[in-house]
């Protein structure tokens, strides 16, 4: 056995040297920080002698299945010394947590693969570039001599998938983490509530998933309106993650080094909640029937109990100490028309109703923050006039509480400089450049190519302050797996690659079309692309 074993080591550290490797072989997305190339490409052996270091915190079974995917047979070693490729964690690599090293090469005749990042996010991106540097070729599998040193120009790189007017489930949910990992995207905002529909267990209210759950957003183009949405929730079964179907995803995310962010909205986009519990809404406490698009009737201490409550399960299942309150597109009305609401506004000096939102979030804000979590939400949370809505902006008697994240998605780069004057951290969202409902004659690979997480207009002391983006997929257009696939992508490399490179090292939209090649075959083989890219 030991004999066996010593020859196919052998057989694999000689390898066999096809050509001298060039830039031109790195082709990757997103474009890495540094790329040096020096030695031949090397053919590989189908057997790999991998090391992988305990203290890594990577799980070898995912190891296992992306080398495999690669075209190898792992074999984990217990001695660095007898492997060919190293996945180790030390201290050493400039760039912070999410930072790697990836060294291809020979020494002493023998091919060897070191992979060397600060946490096992960093070796799971370093293992993601080794992934896009194998080739399978005629004579076999190669990689190109080289050195990569890497690391994300922002910390924040996110994807967004709306459940909450369409549910599409576990499969497709891990399907989307799988490509996100692919492309080092590290954050995933799951929009789980709005108007049509509640899709997230809550055990304390069962109504959420026995009723709220029933909706989509394909029934409300149906005939729907105000007047008659019972019809919403009259199908059946409900459509809803479990909260054991939560801790499934949030271990498989965890294990592909990516973040998730749940969204509960707070105070609109809360119609499926109140038709469940209608002494939740402002107006619907008051006719005694539910009412679509109701405001949560923030003024009553029980109202408020709910949405702690429901917090105090969220913070159980989704360990990442940060979530998303919402916050967007309030309609006012509902409170303007409620005496409870005025009165209490009166009783405590609450000049605007925009006010009384930003006093609302801010005690939200507040006990997300006792829980040791973040709030963040869309920049209507800052009290602003974001769209000339016919509201009066917030007279900022009420105030954010500090930690809180900005979400940009609408509105002028003035709005971003306000909120990082006020001492918020921004995440850029712009629609114009994000939104994947939008179809490519509006917003093209080459428009979104363009975006810069960072606008002009901004300070260069206040940089820093804007974490990164967030690429939105909505669903109003998305009532099965085959339009996700269609709006998400091409596009989502672009976004990949907008959050990990410095703007001011970025290559032309030339390039990034030479490097999106061989992923783009890629997803065509898997049915994702399923028309050229040229016309999209």
């Amino acid at each position: 056995m030991r004999t066996t074993f010593f020859l196919t080591i052998l057989v694999f550290f000689v390898g066999l040297s096809i050509t001298q490797a060039q830039v031109s072989d790195v082709k990757l997305i997103p474009q890495p920080s540094t790329v040096s190339v020096a030695g031949p490409v090397i053919s590989l052996g189908k057997t790999l002698p991998v090391y992988l270091n305990q203290k890594s915190g990577l799980q070898k079974d995912y190891t296992n299945a992306l080398l495999q995917e690669m075209g190898f047979s792992p074999v984990f070693v217990k001695n660095e010394k007898s492997a060919v490729l190293m996945l180790k964690t030390e201290k050493t690599v400039a760039g912070g947590k999410e930072a790697y090293q990836l060294k291809v090469g020979k020494s002493a005749g023998a091919t060897r693969i070191a992979a060397t990042a600060n946490s096992k996010t960093g070796l799971i991106y370093a293992l993601q570039t080794l992934r896009q540097l194998v080739a399978k070729t005629s004579v076999g599998l190669t990689v190109p001599s080289c050195t990569i040193t890497d690391a994300p120009h922002f910390s924040w790189r996110a994807f967004m998938i709306d459940e909450g007017r369409h549910f599409h489930g576990k499969v497709v949910v891990k399907k989307l983490l799988d490509e996100m990992v692919r492309l080092k995207l590290n954050t995933f905002h799951w929009h789980l509530v709005d108007d049509p529909g509640w899709r997230i267990e809550i055990k304390k209210y069962p109504l959420l998933t026995e009723v709220a759950s029933k909706g989509d957003h394909t029934l409300m183009k149906k005939g729907f309106t105000p007047a008659n949405w019972d019809s919403l929730y009259n199908h059946k079964p409900g459509k809803f993650y479990t909260q054991e179907d939560i801790k499934e995803i949030v271990q498989y995310a965890d294990t592909r080094g990516i973040l998730i962010i749940p969204e509960i909205e707070v105070p609109g986009h809360a119609s499926a909640s109140i038709y469940a519990y209608p002494w939740l809404g402002a107006t619907s406490r008051v006719s005694g029937k539910p009412v679509y698009g109701d405001l949560y009737q923030v003024a009553d201490p029980k109202v408020e109990g709910f949405l702690h409550d429901v917090l105090d399960e969220i913070v159980s299942l989704f360990p990442g100490k940060i979530i998303h309150i919402g916050g967007d597109e309030a309609n006012y009305k509902h409170w303007k028309n409620s005496s409870e609401i005025n009165a209490f506004m009166k009783a405590n000096k609450i000049p605007t109703y925009t006010d009384l939102q930003v006093w609302a979030i801010n005690r939200m804000s507040k006990y997300i923050s006792s829980k040791g979590y973040r709030m963040i939400g869309w920049n209507e949370i800052t009290g602003d006039n974001i769209r000339g809505e016919a509201h009066v902006e917030a007279s900022q008697s009420e105030k954010l509480a500090p930690g809180t994240i900005v979400q940009f998605w609408d509105g002028e780069v003035s709005l971003i400089n306000k909120a990082i004057e006020k001492g918020y951290e921004v995440v850029n969202s712009n629609r114009f450049f994000t939104y994947l409902d939008y179809p490519y004659n509006v917003t093209s690979m080459e428009k979104a190519y363009s975006f810069n997480p960072v606008p002009e207009g901004i300070a260069v002391k206040d940089k820093s302050k804007i974490l990164g983006l967030g690429a939105q997929m909505w669903g109003e257009v998305t009532p099965d797996e085959s339009w996700i696939d269609y709006f998400t992508f091409p596009r989502l490399a672009v976004f990949a690659e907008n959050g990990w490179v410095d703007p001011a090292k970025k290559q032309s939209y030339q390039s990034f079309r030479e490097r999106f090649v061989p992923i783009e075959n890629i997803w065509k083989e898997k049915g994702y692309i399923k028309k050229q890219l040229g016309k999209y």
